[in-house]
């Protein structure tokens, strides 16, 4: 199968938004292709569990629960490190998802490492 990139720069400001691109990515895992997440930006708050829990999407879901579906699922998950660091984002603060801080640079590998990218 193909490797999808989704590119997130919204946050829970946009729960319907935020919520979709959780789903699209779960259902591309569901249908066998491996799923990577970058959060840029708002959407790295996305990643704190007070948030994730109370992000509803209207029509895209609960980010909650399409956030453990992609976890559970081996879905890879990064956090622009420039963005967790302007809004005192650390990695103790996302519980137990493991999320790689990252750099711009990786943003770019992604990218090309990945069969498409989705940005959201």
């Amino acid at each position: 199968m193909s490797k999808l990139l989704v590119h997130l720069t919204f946050g829970p400001e946009a729960p319907t938004r935020a919520a979709l691109a959780f789903l699209v990515a779960r259902s591309a895992l569901d249908d066998g292709h491996e799923v990577s997440l970058f959060l840029a930006g708002d959407a790295v708050q996305l990643l704190r569990p007070s948030t994730t829990d109370a992000v509803q999407g209207v029509g895209t879901g609960s980010l909650r629960e399409h956030l453990d579906a992609l976890a559970a699922g081996g879905a890879t998950f990064y956090a622009s490190g420039m963005s967790s660091k302007a809004r005192a984002l650390s990695p103790d603060d996302v519980g137990a998802l493991p999320v790689e801080m990252a750099t711009p640079n990786t943003l770019v590998q992604l990218a090309f490492d990945h069969d498409r990218v989705f940005t959201y």
